[in-house]
């Protein structure tokens, strides 16, 4: 099913997120979190990242086949321009045709580990915009694209942000996920921004639960996310205390999603970092 058909159904649509594990082992423990965890939850999607450099290109194919393949699940698999000639992106897309993939998200990708500055490899793609032309150009995938709330970390000016967004959106994106944010107002202004210069496609929020304080500073000093003050100092006080940390993290997280579900969001996309209990605890409590 192309996820483009998921929305306007009246329902919200769920989805989670996950990286590709570096070995055999880390896999079998993914299969089991699906299965036994999340699947029964029935998420509407599952997508599986491209690591920094296409790094973890051929395990990420491969899961998004097994997920889709063996648990009945829609998946989607994620595309950047990083280290990939246009040969070798085609080839990716020909895999993802014939396993039966349908979704992909279009993504320009950080820089290689190491690098500070995103270069484009000669004959590949410098925008997001371009990869999304190419997909559409040759094949019939669904198309989701990235978009930020708070802008980009290399283009902190909004108003140009949402004129970037634009060109995605006219080069075949047909759904947004948004960068992780702590703050609603970030997207209901983003939001507002967006439908009016004519962005009309669904923009679904992407919520990252709290586990941990110091990954998410370095996660939020990345991408350029905000923690607002009131919740930096309810985990700083608990930072000696791994579970009120994360007790904090999702009461934060479900209070959001609350909120953006009662505000129009058409659903949640949550950042799951691979760990299943704070998105499991979360989403149940959304759907009771």
């Amino acid at each position: 099913m192309k996820i483009r058909d998921l929305f306007g159904s009246g329902k919200p649509v769920f989805s989670f997120e996950f990286f590709p594990p570096k070995d055999e082992a880390g896999a079998e423990a993914l299969h089991r979190i699906l299965v036994d965890e999340l699947q029964p939850l029935g998420p509407s999607f599952v997508s599986v990242t491209y690591g920094a450099g296409g790094s973890t290109r051929e395990r990420t194919v491969g899961l998004v086949g097994r997920i889709k393949r063996e648990l009945g699940i829609e998946a989607m698999a994620h595309l950047t321009c990083v280290g990939s000639s246009r040969d070798e992106t085609a080839a990716v897309l020909d895999r993802l045709n014939e396993l039966g993939i349908e979704n992909v998200l279009a993504l320009r990708g950080d820089p290689p580990k190491g690098e500070t500055a995103f270069r484009p490899m000669a004959g590949g793609f410098a925008h997001a915009s371009e990869l999304a032309d190419f997909v559409r150009s040759r094949w019939k995938f669904c198309l989701g694209g990235a978009c930020y709330p708070e802008g980009h970390p290399e283009c902190r000016d909004l108003d140009l942000g949402i004129q970037h967004l634009k060109l995605k959106v006219a080069a075949g994106a047909e759904f947004l996920i948004t960068q992780l944010f702590f703050d609603n107002a970030e997207y209901l202004s983003f939001v507002a921004r967006a439908r009016a210069a004519g962005i009309s496609v669904p923009i679904v929020p992407g919520i990252m639960p709290v586990g941990n304080l110091e990954q998410v500073k370095r996660f939020t000093s990345m991408c350029g996310a905000r923690i607002p003050a009131g919740l930096l100092a309810r985990l700083e006080a608990a930072a000696g205390d791994a579970q009120a940390v994360a007790r904090i993290g999702v009461e934060h997280a479900a209070q959001q999603c609350r909120g953006l579900l009662a505000a129009g969001a058409p659903g949640i996309h949550f950042y799951t970092l691979n760990k299943s209990a704070a998105t499991r605890e979360i989403l149940r409590a959304l759907k009771t």
